[in-house]
């Protein structure tokens, strides 16, 4: 009842209840200066004497606090500054009084009056401070309140408990502070303590939430005391300096996101699409997989160069979703129409029909099952995706008379020990015929690959596979501490690939500069040591996060390699090589095609394996022989 009645207050209905409060209290401040003048209370005299001084005090009182705008300071913004206006005011009114005594009513002698403007004052801050908290203790009895404790009891965590002791619904109730000078002291009303009494505090007074207000403090330290924290099932925050929020320091950046690219220790490749735009200008193109990692970033990338239609083949309804919305919202006001296709690349029928209806003119074929673990436990469905899609597509593309035709493949199709690596090299080899079967006859269409290493951040990279681990509390695992990935940015391989699509001429193997190969080990100590946190190792046992060895797994390798021989040729483009690698027959992919599709109707995954790494050992013995003679 009372919470309503104060907030039935209208605003200038609450100044008035404070300028009447503060004329009262100058009566009563006079009366306490007779008391203490005369050591006794005053008789009716005195009473009769103080009417009309009184009369003439309180409208000069309340001018005087008008004047000052004392009415008008909230009660939670009563302060320092609103305090040093109570006390201007005190003067004025001291002033006027020992004027009436003087020369009017010699009710108080000057020490009386000195007395008057002590109490007056006195009272003036006393009562403004006791009915803030009166108020705060309504409000906290009928709303709900968070219960804080603050870490850090310097100059942000002291100016955080100040502005917290106006808040309605949040109460700070204790410091932490590793300065021992602190601990046992009183700061902003509220008791320091020391960290090893934290787990105490948090129980003792049911703490809802940590705030950190240590800004100097270094991310590990501050994540290792999040961490403890959060390990008590508390939610904790760390917070800047107020300094920082206005503007006077520069607010750092520590806690921000970390960006893929920066954890690659090399300059990122800067590849803009000035120069190739036009190879892409008005056509109508087709992009396979397109709501995966490369496919989507190939879609933006496409989008850019203002082609006429762009054709969506994807298989998850949910990606396709997803990319359908996002490159609708960014064609607004682009003749570009978009063209979502449910479907898949190993639908003969359908991939006819989306290349014919829709005039396809480009096809990029980033679709395949890609992580290496996946595919060595769903052989069957990897390489009848992998291999047998991209052999439908490409025949489907060729027979449509397309003029561009480019594979986005991987460094696991060179020398592969995997399943994920056979399919890509297989699915190389296909393209590759493709392409020669396509200059033998005459045709106009280019067939071309384009191979690459690792994509920071994609879905399944060890990027987002690491955070999630270290948002877990750890471990980081590592299949090998030596391994070794080639990586590259996906902004800086889909322009890249685009780039090498209009530079083919049918037939090659672009291989982009992916730089120096990563250790995962190093890769990952920097994603730990970015996120705020250290590493724990016999070298630093009380660290935060375990890196933990658990051995390379099926179909993966030590070290991956970008060409089967040592010697790239170069492009116009720096970025961008030629591998070297020498063709194969059509009479030896044609036979490959057609035992893999006899193993994969058995359905027999084993089967399907050992014929799959049979033709791959086999194209291999044969390039390497090719390759010594050339």
């Amino acid at each position: 009842m009372m919470k309503s009645f104060v907030k039935s207050l209208s605003r200038t209905q609450k100044k008035l209840v404070l300028l009447g409060m503060d004329l009262a209290l100058v009566a009563l401040a006079l009366l306490i200066a007779a008391i203490a003048q005369e050591n006794a209370f005053p008789g009716g005299a005195w009473f009769r004497q103080a009417v009309p001084v009184l009369a003439t005090l309180l409208p000069s009182a309340a001018a005087i606090s008008i004047l000052l705008g004392i009415p008008r300071i909230q009660l939670k913004a009563y302060e320092i500054s609103a305090m040093s206006r109570s006390a201007a005011a005190t003067l004025a009114l001291a002033a006027i009084l020992g004027l009436i005594c003087t020369l009017f009513q010699p009710l108080l002698r000057p020490g009386g009056v000195v007395v008057f403007a002590l109490a007056f004052l006195v009272l003036t801050v006393t009562t403004r401070l006791v009915l803030l908290q009166a108020l705060l203790a309504i409000y906290r009895d009928t709303e709900s309140h968070c219960r804080v404790l603050i870490y850090g009891a310097g100059t942000t965590g002291m100016q955080l408990a100040l502005a917290l002791k106006a808040h309605n619904q949040i109460t700070a109730v204790a410091f932490v502070d590793d300065n021992q000078v602190l601990q046992g002291t009183t700061v902003a009303g509220l008791t320091v303590h020391a960290p090893k009494e934290l787990d105490r505090l948090l129980g003792y007074h049911s703490i809802e939430r940590v705030l950190i207000a240590i800004p100097s403090l270094s991310p590990p330290r501050q994540a290792q005391i999040a961490r403890r924290i959060a390990n008590a099932g508390v939610e904790v925050q760390a917070v800047p300096s107020f300094a920082q929020l206005v503007g006077a320091e520069t607010l750092t950046d520590s806690l921000a996101p970390v960006l893929p690219s920066s954890l690659l220790g090399r300059e990122q490749v800067d590849s803009a699409l000035s120069g190739i735009v036009n190879a892409y200008t008005g056509k109508n193109v087709m992009i396979s997989g397109a709501g995966g990692s490369i496919g989507s970033e190939l879609c933006r990338q496409i989008l850019n160069c203002n082609p006429a239609r762009l054709v969506l083949l994807e298989l998850s309804e949910y990606a396709l979703y997803n990319i359908d919305n996002e490159l609708r919202t960014l064609a607004e006001g682009m003749n570009c129409e978009i063209v979502p296709v449910l479907g898949t690349v190993t639908d003969r029928r359908q991939v006819r029909t989306a290349l014919e209806e829709y005039d396809v003119q480009v096809v990029l074929h980033a679709a395949a099952y890609k992580h290496v673990p996946l595919i060595e436990a769903n052989v069957v469905a990897g390489l009848a995706n992998n291999v047998l899609g991209t052999a439908t597509i490409a025949q489907e593309a060729a027979a449509h008379g397309v003029e561009r035709f480019i594979l986005v493949s991987t460094d696991k199709a060179v020398r592969p020990v995997g399943v994920m690596g056979a399919s890509k090299r297989l699915a190389e080899l296909v393209v590759g015929d493709t392409a020669r079967r396509c200059q033998a006859e005459g045709r106009g269409s280019i067939f071309a690959i384009v191979r690459f290493g690792n994509v920071l951040g994609s879905s399944g990279s060890v990027i987002p596979l690491f955070r999630e681990q270290i948002a877990r509390g750890g471990p980081v695992t590592l299949t090998h501490p030596d391994v070794t990935r080639y990586f590259m940015t996906v902004n800086e391989a889909t322009q890249l690939v685009l780039c090498a699509g209009t530079m083919a001429k049918g037939g090659e193997i672009y291989v982009l500069d992916m730089g120096k190969p990563v250790k995962i080990s190093e890769l990952a100590r920097r994603v730990i040591e970015t996120s705020g946190y250290t590493v724990r190792d016999a070298a630093n046992p009380h660290g935060d996060i375990d890196i933990a060895i658990t051995g390379l797994r099926p179909g993966e390798k030590l070290h991956e390699q970008l060409a089967v021989g040592a010697d790239l040729g170069r492009t116009a483009n720096s970025k961008i090589f030629i591998a070297e690698e020498a063709a194969v027959s059509e009479f030896q992919v044609a036979r490959a095609l057609q035992s893999l599709r006899k193993a994969l109707a058995t359905g027999d995954p084993d089967l399907v394996r050992a014929e799959a790494m049979r033709w791959v050992n086999i194209n291999l013995e044969q390039v390497q022989d090719q390759t010594k003679r050339l």
